[in-house]
């Protein structure tokens, strides 16, 4: 939101906080509007031990600054997807000088995360790590690099000149969850370990080896899973690899005719090898131009043949973490609505929609009706709404309009067919 915010400062034990318009803790922006110039400062500011999610606001700009992030339950949001960009250079290689430094990789990336984080959330913003493009080379250079858990990245542009872009190593505990974003970069560039959901998002890949990749020998339950996505990139993309055991999942997906007849695959020399065997399972995925045989439906071929519907991001954390009902309201637009946009629901129960509301949404105007004009039925503080009784074979639209100390922002238009 580009709101003028109320430079009045609060103290709530040792955090201070900017009131009024805006809810946001702390502010960082370039023109010394708010608390702090630089993002870092920011970070550093928050208490160690502060037990609360603590929302850091990005005003729009380009910050060339490399972020380490040791501090649990923070959220690093920008104002502005495409305007708010952080930006460094910065070659794995160059950082480690001992085969130790290699093992933690602390510094290597653009924005760094310690092991010992949770609950981090980073959205609405843009992070790129451009030294190939400075230097010419494509060679593993990290946007984003930890080893925290339940890491959600929302809204965001997330990209690097080379490989890995997107690399969350948690290998025992790590969960991530990451919606409604674009990943770019060479090899590998989204590579996790441990367990990780993605969602409508979109991926670009420059690389003629693999786009992603996963690691899961750990234990093996661990997977990742990608719904409602598309790929693309240069002409003969592969779609993924995997040097150790891993478990992907890809549904709802869509690939562009650029991608090369190459299944998911094992690389010939791997010091390691796949301890559960082939584990890659595709649900209603199509190619531009024509679909491939590799990645026909066989999601019933995996362990405990779950139904496509199973496959949430609870599913995919075993029911330990469920970030879907426990994501934070940071960003400035209504977000995540439930049913998702275009859904198919049974409505053998009755329904409830819901969404999560914008960060400053002091209540929420709810749209709802058969019309595509949706007609008005209240103003209400919660963010769940129930529709009542819903006729079979029939679609029906929804909208949230987010109401704001300074105004009300229109929020998109929504759809759902009944069975």
């Amino acid at each position: 939101m580009k709101n003028i915010v109320s430079l009045v400062m609060l103290t709530i034990g040792s955090l201070t906080f900017v009131s009024a318009k805006e809810n946001a803790d702390i502010i960082v922006a370039q023109d010394g509007s708010g608390q702090f110039k630089n993002i870092q400062d920011a970070i550093d500011s928050v208490p160690a031990e502060i037990g609360r999610n603590v929302v850091i606001l990005i005003r729009n700009g380009v910050y060339h600054e490399k972020i380490f992030i040791t501090k649990s339950h923070i959220s690093l949001v920008g104002e502005d997807r495409d305007s708010t960009r952080i930006i460094f250079a910065v070659l794995r290689k160059n950082v480690n000088a001992t085969p130790l430094d290699m093992r933690k990789d602390w510094g290597t990336a653009v924005i760094n995360i310690d092991s010992s984080v949770t609950d981090l959330t980073i959205a609405n913003l843009t992070v790129h790590n451009n030294y190939g493009s400075l230097y010419i080379t494509d060679d593993h250079q990290f946007a984003i690099r930890g080893n925290g858990t339940r890491i959600i990245i929302l809204n965001c542009n997330i990209i690097a000149d080379g490989g890995d872009t997107l690399s969350l190593w948690n290998k025992k505990e790590g969960m991530y969850y990451h919606a409604n974003c674009y990943f770019e970069g060479g090899v590998d560039y989204v590579c996790p370990r441990g367990w990780c959901y993605i969602t409508d998002s979109k991926f670009f890949g420059h690389s003629l080896s693999a786009s992603i990749w996963h690691d899961g020998d750990a234990e093996k339950s661990q997977k990742f899973v990608i719904r409602y996505s598309s790929f693309d990139g240069v002409q003969g993309f592969p779609l993924g690899r995997n040097h150790r055991d891993g478990q992907i999942f890809l549904l709802d997906c869509r690939f562009s005719k650029t991608m090369a007849d190459t299944p998911i695959y094992w690389p010939a020399g791997s010091r390691t090898t796949w301890i559960w065997g082939d584990r890659h399972y595709f649900y209603n995925c199509h190619r531009d131009g024509g679909d491939y045989a590799w990645f026909k439906d066989n999601l019933e071929t995996a362990e405990n043949s779950p139904k496509e519907n199973e496959v949430t991001a609870k599913w995919t954390f075993d029911g330990k973490w469920d970030p879907e009902e426990t994501i934070p309201s940071v960003l400035p637009m209504v977000f995540l609505p439930r049913p998702r946009d275009g859904a198919t629901q049974n409505v053998n129960k009755p329904l409830s929609l819901r969404w999560v509301p914008a960060r400053n949404a002091i209540s929420h105007k709810v749209y709802f009706g058969t019309s595509a004009r949706p007609a008005f039925k209240k103003n209400q503080k919660n963010n769940s709404y129930h529709p009542g009784f819903l006729k079979t074979k029939t679609t029906y639209y929804w909208r949230i309009d987010e109401v704001t100390e300074t105004g009300t922002l229109r929020g998109p238009l929504w759809h759902f067919t009944t069975e």
